[in-house]
C-alpha cells in the first residue's frame, strides 16, 4: 500500500500558494527556487546559512523569497518549526555533498529525507515532491553492473540510501511526486523531456533547468499525484508538455 487510499484526492497547488523549498542553494534547489517565483510562487527557502544564500540569488530581495535556517540532518521537530503553518507544499532538493564521510548520504539523502516528511506530516502539509535519481533500484533492474549504478553508490551506497528514502515517503501517505533525473546537466536545456514510469530507465541525462521544471509544474497537475516518474532528455524526442507526459505514466 502507498497511503493513496487514506488520504482524500486535491487539486493542484495553485499559483501564489507557499512552498518550502528544501536544498534551495544547491545546483537543483536554486533553479527550482527561480522557476517557483517566475510563475508566481511565493517560496520559502530552506538554506544552512542565510546570509550566504542571499548572495546566491539575484532576486534575494523579492518580497515573494522566505529564507529560513534549516537542515534536514537535525530532526523532525526543528524542520517542522522552519516549515511552518503557512507552507502548501514541499519541495525536496537536499541531496549530500561528496566527503570522506561515507554516512553523509544516509544522514541527508536517507534520514533527511525521513525528516522533512514527518515534519510535513505534523505540520499537516500533504504535497511532497521529491527529487530523487535513476537507477536507485538499480539492483532489482539487474543493474548490478552498470557503471552508473556502480559509480554513484561508491560513497555511501547513495542509491541504496535514496531508495530507502522513496520507501518511506510512499509508505507515509502523503500526496507525494518522486522525479528521478537521469545525469544532472548544469548546461541549458538540449532536447525534449522523456518521462518514464519507476525503474524503466538506466541511462540518459537532463538539464537541472528541465529538472525544476518537471518539479515545479508537478504543483499543479493533479495527475502527478502518487507516482514515480524518471526523466531524461533527448534531441528525437518530441515536444510534449507536462500534462501530457505526466498522463502517460501509469503508476505501478
Amino acid at each position: 500500500m502507498d497511503g493513496r487510499s487514506e488520504i482524500r484526492e486535491e487539486e493542484g497547488v495553485s499559483v501564489g500558494k507557499k512552498v518550502f523549498v528544501a536544498g534551495a542553494t544547491g545546483a537543483t534547489g536554486k533553479r527550482i527556487v527561480e522557476q517557483l517565483l517566475a510563475k508566481g510562487f511565493r517560496v520559502k527557502a530552506g538554506v544552512r546559512d542565510i546570509q550566504k544564500a542571499k548572495t546566491v540569488f539575484t532576486s534575494s530581495n523579492n518580497s515573494s523569497l522566505q529564507f529560513v535556517k534549516a537542515d534536514v540532518t537535525e530532526g523532525s521537530d526543528k524542520l517542522a518549526e522552519v516549515i511552518g503553518d503557512d507552507s502548501d507544499a514541499v519541495i525536496c532538493a537536499a541531496g549530500f555533498r561528496p566527503s570522506w564521510d561515507l554516512l553523509a548520504p544516509w544522514k541527508v539523502d536517507n534520514f533527511g529525507t525521513v525528516n522533512l516528511v514527518e515534519a510535513c506530516r505534523k505540520r499537516g502539509v500533504n504535497r511532497f515532491i521529491h527529487i530523487s535519481s535513476i537507477l536507485v533500484n538499480g539492483a532489482a533492474m539487474g543493474q548490478l553492473l552498470n557503471p552508473a549504478y556502480i559509480f554513484l553508490n561508491l560513497f555511501g551506497l547513495t542509491l541504496v540510501a535514496k531508495l530507502q528514502a522513496e520507501k518511506h515517503i510512499r509508505k507515509s501517505g502523503i500526496n507525494y511526486t518522486i522525479v528521478r533525473p537521469g545525469g544532472l546537466r548544469n548546461d541549458p536545456p538540449s532536447g525534449n523531456i522523456i518521462m518514464e514510469p519507476e525503474d524503466t530507465l538506466s541511462s540518459g541525462s537532463i538539464s537541472r533547468d528541465q529538472v525544476a521544471e518537471v518539479a515545479v509544474g508537478a504543483l499543479a497537475l493533479p495527475q502527478s499525484h502518487y507516482k514515480v516518474v524518471e526523466i531524461v532528455a533527448s534531441l528525437e524526442a518530441p515536444k510534449r508538455s507536462l500534462d501530457e507526459l505526466f498522463d502517460s505514466v501509469r503508476q505501478k
